[in-house]
């Protein structure tokens, strides 16, 4: 089971976005890891939320239990996507960010003087700022582990080294946003537990590319958002069910008290939620037309999807890599060994000897193809390599970018970098 020429057609068909075109080009879009395109039931789904059961949580009407019908299954939806059996254990909220200092507030009540928190250069700084300022707070130690110098990736020697009795929290991503490289979070949550430590996975970069797992990662808290996997921009919060009734939420008095309502502070972004549900439709769907059968369940459909995702992106992954390789002037910052390839997501941040990130995104923009440059956010990852303030370029591949995409993007850095 895998992506064919014409399914990869009829996936790219239902991305209006897609079809934009540049000066007589069609634009390519490798913006995916800010955000993703959305497929046109996604849009469908906001706007017959909003024209047929728009009305608030919780009314004894028509509309509002409608309403309510959809927001449960989207809960249901999302523990599908998550691996959990409990809905009532998934949160939405604004984004990951939101929802991420919003449970470091709570957390930051069990913590005192003498307790560590283990945070990481690899991360995005939502999986940062919100621990370091809640450590503040509660006038804990915060402990950075450091990259490896040769690949980039996450010194896992030195985070083992970090865990003691006194660590509190282990915050980790399960893949980079500007490596593109993907952590043992696994091993991670083992080591943690092994230390009595919580763990917080940020899975927003891991999610469009493959399968979350939270039984078998093990891990106690795990946000992403909809926005990276073809959704609107919705934020997801699992946490073990006990955790997250024994934790103090802040929210306003008259709010329901029991999950997932406690941790949901506010109307909720309602269309947006119907949106993220559409979103996990799309790749239960793709699951289903992959192996010719209606009748998976949405968690086997969406295995058979990550599992064709993978394997696609891992060889435009290998025909990128090989192709910025021969490229004298670029650099890249993180794992470009094309055996392994298992433990990259296919998203790659590089360097120009001549052009800085901005002037390299702008002449490919000039060409139709969308490209970031900057951080990203992943400021400990930049200031620590000595990138800032200028930055990377970032290329992001998703399912449905192609092999000519590529090849169109090489040869523009091919043209970007003439040989002297």
């Amino acid at each position: 089971m895998e992506f064919t020429n014409d399914l990869i057609q009829q996936c790219r068909q239902q991305f209006p976005a897609l079809q934009r075109v540049v000066d007589g080009q069609q634009a390519i879009f490798l913006d995916g890891p800010a955000g993703t395109q959305v497929p046109q039931r996604v849009m469908d789904a906001m706007v017959h939320y909003l024209s047929h059961c728009n009305a608030n949580h919780g009314g004894l009407f028509p509309t509002s239990m409608e309403s309510d019908l959809m927001l449960a299954e989207a809960h249901r939806a999302l523990a599908d996507f998550l691996g959990v059996d409990d809905p009532d254990e998934v949160v939405f909220g604004a984004n990951m960010t939101s929802l991420t200092f919003a449970l470091a507030r709570s957390l930051a009540r069990t913590w005192s003087a003498g307790d560590e928190i283990v945070v990481t250069r690899l991360d995005h700084d939502a999986n940062v700022s919100p621990w370091v300022l809640a450590a503040q707070d509660a006038g804990a130690t915060v402990r950075f582990v450091d990259l490896r110098p040769d690949d980039y990736t996450l010194d896992l020697e030195a985070l083992r080294n970090s865990l003691s009795e006194k660590t509190r929290l282990v915050a980790v991503g399960c893949a980079s946003n500007a490596s593109g490289g993907i952590n043992p979070v696994q091993d991670i949550c083992r080591w943690a537990h092994d230390a009595g430590s919580l763990v917080f996975l940020d899975a927003v970069h891991y999610a469009p590319h493959r399968l979350i797992d939270v039984p078998a990662w093990d891990c106690d808290f795990l946000a992403c958002s909809t926005y990276k996997f073809f959704g609107p921009h919705v934020g997801v919060c699992w946490g073990r069910r006990a955790l997250l009734e024994e934790l103090t939420a802040y929210k306003v008095r008259p709010a329901e008290n029991q999950l997932p309502d406690k941790w949901m502070t506010g109307t909720q972004n309602h269309e947006g939620i119907a949106g993220a549900l559409a979103a996990v439709h799309y790749l239960a769907d793709l699951g289903c037309q992959l192996k010719d059968q209606d009748d998976l369940s949405r968690r086997e459909a969406l295995q058979v999807a990550f599992a064709a995702i993978e394997q696609y992106e891992t060889e435009l992954a290998r025909q990128l890599l090989e192709g910025l390789n021969a490229i004298p002037q670029v650099k890249i910052w993180g794992i470009d060994d094309l055996d392994r390839l298992e433990e990259r997501v296919p998203t790659v941040s590089i360097t120009h000897e001549t052009l800085t990130s901005a002037e390299l995104a702008e002449r490919l923009g000039q060409e139709g193809i969308f490209s970031w440059h900057g951080n990203y956010y992943a400021l400990e990852f930049t200031e620590s390599l000595g990138l800032e303030p200028a930055g990377m370029l970032r290329i992001g591949l998703v399912h449905y970018n192609t092999a000519d995409e590529v090849k169109r993007l090489l040869t523009c850095l091919a043209d970007c970098s003439p040989s002297s």
